[in-house]
């Protein structure tokens, strides 16, 4: 959408008109390298199999099959598949069922003026 040989508009102004970093328009990201296609074809073999492997654990897999990686790399290459490990978290949400409810006492109360509560 960034016309650089517009007449009238400089490349900055088209960038702040349609809400764009000018940086994205002068610099072309990066492909990705046969390596990292090769690792992330690997990873989303691995990951189809055993979907609650992390980087950690999947590093030290891609070490067993001859790829000695850095884990480091592997959480990038995972980031930029869109994997996430699937394990269960901490269910902080409920309420433990023997602790006591206090009523919220402040319910109906209209607070009107400093210091009243």
């Amino acid at each position: 959408m960034i016309d650089r040989a517009h007449p009238n508009l400089s490349v900055s102004r088209q960038c702040h008109l349609l809400d764009v970093s000018r940086a994205s328009v002068y610099r072309r990201p990066a492909s990705v390298s046969a390596d990292d296609l090769r690792l992330m074809e690997l990873i989303d073999r691995q990951y189809l199999a055993r979907p609650f492997y992390g980087s950690r654990r999947m590093a030290a897999w891609l070490a067993t099959q001859g790829f000695p990686v850095n884990r480091k790399r592997v959480q990038r290459l995972m980031r930029l598949m869109g994997l996430v490990a699937i394990y269960q978290r901490p269910n902080t949400s409920k309420a433990a069922p023997e602790h006591a409810k206090h009523p919220y006492l402040l319910g109906g109360l209209t607070i009107d003026r400093a210091n009243q509560v």
